[in-house]
């Protein structure tokens, strides 16, 4: 990964124009004083001249300015953030998802444990910017996205990237691109008419990848997962409803006829916009490095076949980390079919309804709704769900922790800690947590031996089906073990045609296990 690549690597990679490594790092050139992506297009500069920056805050930090030929704040978020559990990690995933917007450094540096300068100082000596400089970054990326795609005005795409005014939108893209924002709109290819951005009306925005990308994986988990009301899923879209720090969304995932991610979405207020786009790649997992994990993964004999059938293969990510640990207890010690049951009742008697979103169409003609808030699952909870008495205690408990904060869930979270607060719940056991972490920080190497459909797809693999060996064999395959738990799901073979009397169901021997 580049964080950990020598000066030579990473040359080579530059020279070679490795598309892989785009969002990975930048190059920054002392002769031009421009800084580039990995893959751009220019003569190969002399390495003399190359210092390279692992963040685009950094080389603007150090007095460049983007290139304007290969663009490189429009390549895909760094895998990076997500491999690393460290404290530089961790404030790049807060910062993506808006902290530093709606409360500041010092909201920031609170969640993280560091006062406001001590982070600063942290910040700038890994990652060459302080919070400030890397959450510009961030907008000025936001911006790029926005202005090149959709037909906003310029106040509507500053106020969405996080500006807080339109002249400091325009001194930054000025100093970033070095180029006005009217002349940033005009280097787009294709100038399409969209809407401009309200409730009930959307954009369409382009959400850069690396490929190659499983899709089909991704929408299928999405369609047997969906809880009706609020989200839909078909073989090529995903779409629902969220909420957010400045009110509701509804946003559509599908990629195009050219295999790009498209992001259609209605806010009810633009400062969501940036958060929303952060949200929707943590779901589909879009800042991974397939072609790192399916490197390393296809090392291993057992595992080169399902690798082989399914390249690019993604761990689906978790667009409300608060949703995601009531859908990981709901789904305790049930099949997914059940567990999709409970969770829709639950919505449709305990969710908030949304009518400025009812053209979207999320399920028919009928009203879309919001997944229902942890307070009102935390007192109605108890009327809704079924099952044993103290199951429902765990859940609506939870629910409560969260709304009251005494329980905090979000994706800057340390995961040591993470765990230990989930597991010290009452009904929250190793798999539950675990779970959550892989969905919620997209953490690449967690493992899943209490899963029956991950024990079931070692055996059809050929790796151990017992959870103690299968977790000592699955350590060879670290830091990747996320993806080799998804490989295992996909590997389940299919159920045979069922036989007149129901079969039993299976046994699940973990005590909060899942089928996931």
């Amino acid at each position: 990964m580049s964080l950990t690549m020598t000066f030579d690597e990473r040359y080579r990679a530059i020279d070679s124009r490795d598309a892989r490594f785009d969002g990975q790092f930048v190059t920054a050139v002392r002769s031009t004083g421009i800084y580039c992506r990995p893959s751009c297009p220019a003569r190969t500069p002399k390495p003399s001249n190359v210092t390279f920056y692992p963040t685009s805050a950094a080389a603007h930090e150090a007095g460049y300015r983007a290139c304007k030929r290969c663009l490189p704040e429009a390549a895909p978020g760094s895998p990076q953030w997500n491999l690393r559990g460290d404290t530089a990690g961790r404030a790049m995933r807060l910062i993506a998802d808006g902290v530093v917007e709606r409360e500041g450094v010092p909201g920031l540096a609170g969640r993280l444990g560091y006062s406001p300068r001590h982070l600063t100082r942290l910040l700038t000596a890994e990652l060459g910017a302080g919070p400030l400089a890397l959450s510009r970054a961030h907008r000025a990326q936001t911006a790029r996205m926005l202005l090149v795609g959709t037909d906003l005005s310029a106040a509507d795409v500053a106020f969405s990237s996080g500006f807080a005014s339109v002249r400091q939108f325009n001194d930054t893209i000025r100093e970033v691109f070095g180029m006005p924002p009217t002349e940033l709109r005009a280097r787009r290819p294709v100038s399409r008419h969209l809407d401009a951005l309200a409730p009930g009306v959307t954009i369409d925005l382009a959400l850069p990848h690396r490929g190659p990308l499983d899709a089909d994986g991704l929408f299928a988990w999405m369609a047997a997962r969906a809880v009706a009301g609020a989200e839909v899923a078909t073989a090529s879209s995903f779409a629902r409803t969220l909420r957010l720090p400045h009110g509701p969304v509804w946003f559509e995932l599908r990629v195009d006829d050219v295999g790009r991610v498209r992001l259609r979405a209605a806010l009810s207020n633009l400062a969501d916009l940036s958060t929303l786009v952060t949200r929707a790649r943590r779901l589909f997992d879009l800042d991974a490095d397939p072609v790192a994990v399916d490197e390393s993964l296809s090392r291993h004999a057992e595992l080169a076949p399902l690798v082989a059938a399914l390249p690019g293969i993604r761990v689906p990510g978790a667009a409300d980390p608060h949703e995601m640990l009531i859908r990981a207890m709901v789904g305790q010690q049930i099949t997914v079919v059940a567990a999709r049951t409970a969770l829709t009742a639950l919505t449709a008697a305990l969710g908030e309804e949304v009518p400025a979103f009812a053209g979207m169409a999320l399920d028919g003609d009928r009203t879309p709704l919001l997944f229902p808030a942890m307070a009102a699952i935390a007192e109605h909870g108890h009327e809704v769900l079924r099952g044993p008495a103290a199951r429902i205690r765990a859940i609506t408990g939870a629910a409560a922790a969260l709304a009251d904060g005494t329980l905090t869930l979000t994706a800057g979270d340390d995961a040591a800690d993470q765990r230990s607060a989930l597991l010290a719940m009452p009904g929250i056991g190793p798999w539950t947590a675990d779970y959550v972490r892989m969905r919620v920080l997209a953490d690449p190497d967690v493992f899943l031996p209490g899963d029956v459909a991950v024990r079931a797809g070692a055996a059809a693999a050929g790796l151990p089906s017992e959870a103690r060996p299968l977790t000592d064999w699955a350590a060879r395959t670290a830091p990747w073990r996320s993806y080799l738990t998804a490989h295992l799901w996909r590997a389940v073979p299919p159920k045979p045609a069922p036989a007149r009397r129901a079969a039993a169901s299976p046994v699940l021997t973990a005590t909060d296990g899942g089928l996931s």
